[in-house]
């Protein structure tokens, strides 16, 4: 079972499995150097079946799983839709087109890999992935001022976590283990004080 996310019920949504492997076959497509940025554009911004907040949760859970991020977001992006005919369909959209133009790409590489303009390009490329993941973590970062834990915490996290992985190098698992799991910890006792206080729910109101 996906994770659920805040979605609203009267919000867009995938009309058929069809509609999603188009979908997710075209942000495919678009992908150069990391998908991130065009998947958040295409699923919250230009189609609308995700919240900013929905897409944060569902990117948050698809960076712990095993497997690539992107392809972890699809399979649970459909299987919420569609169940697993949605998830085997967002997965193939995201892997056929790119994968067929994988192949065209490789064998044209290999014989003109040794040009400067083609080193330069990839460089080039390079750079503006770059960019682009640095632009939606900003964009991103305006759905923390209505998360549980509040903003100053949010952001106290992210850069610990940052230090921990782009300064002292340290293993993914272990900056997970070390920081994720507190904050995983901490977000629980705030969600449970919160419903504890709520009018009806047995606490004060």
């Amino acid at each position: 079972m996906s994770p659920s996310a805040p979605t609203l019920p009267d919000r867009p949504r995938p009309g058929s499995c069809r509609e999603l492997f188009l979908a997710f076959s075209l942000l495919a497509m678009q992908g150069f150097g990391g998908v991130m940025a065009v998947i958040q554009r295409e699923l919250v911004e230009r189609r609308g079946w995700l919240t900013r907040e929905g897409f944060v949760e569902d990117w948050s859970v698809a960076q712990v799983l095993p497997g690539p991020n992107v392809v972890n977001l699809a399979l649970m992006f459909g299987d919420r839709h569609f169940g697993w005919r949605g998830a085997a369909a967002a997965m193939l959209g995201l892997l056929v087109f790119p994968l067929l133009l994988l192949m065209v790409l490789v064998l044209g590489f290999a014989h003109y890999q040794h040009l400067p303009q083609v080193q330069g390009a990839l460089r080039g490329m390079g750079a503006v992935a770059a960019g682009l993941i640095v632009a939606t973590a900003l964009k991103l970062s305006t759905a923390l001022h209505r998360h549980v834990l509040g903003r100053p915490a949010a952001a106290l996290i992210a850069a610990l976590v940052f230090v921990a992985i782009a300064v002292l190098r340290l293993p993914l698992p272990w900056v997970l283990l070390g920081l994720g799991g507190p904050a995983c910890l901490l977000v629980a006792w705030r969600l449970a004080r919160l419903e504890a206080v709520r009018p009806g729910a047995g606490g004060r109101p």
